[in-house]
């Protein structure tokens, strides 16, 4: 009787497999199941099953970044701190 699956080899990231590993636990699935369910899809939706995009800052991220960069540029009157507790302390006894 002929093989009804065929395997599959993948090179993926270290990280990034044993991250998927530790989810896919948690949801009651392991990588075989997960990866046979994602391909199940590509041929239900003709394509890849979610949106590829390159994320494109929306207006008040840029802002932010303008003014992040702002700061490390210039002198803006504001203090920078490498000490967490010394922020809250000095955040909490402002006038």
């Amino acid at each position: 009787m002929a093989s009804l699956t065929t395997p599959l080899n993948v090179n993926v990231d270290k990280k990034t497999k044993e991250e998927a590993t530790t989810i896919l636990k948690g949801l009651g699935l392991n990588m075989s199941t997960a990866i046979n369910m994602f391909l199940a899809q590509i041929v239900k939706k003709d394509g890849i099953p979610f949106e590829v995009v390159n994320p494109k800052p929306n207006r008040e991220m840029i802002r932010a970044l303008k003014e992040a960069e702002k700061i490390t540029r210039e002198k803006t009157g504001s203090t920078g701190y490498h000490d967490v507790h010394k922020m809250f302390e000095d955040i909490l006894n402002e006038d």
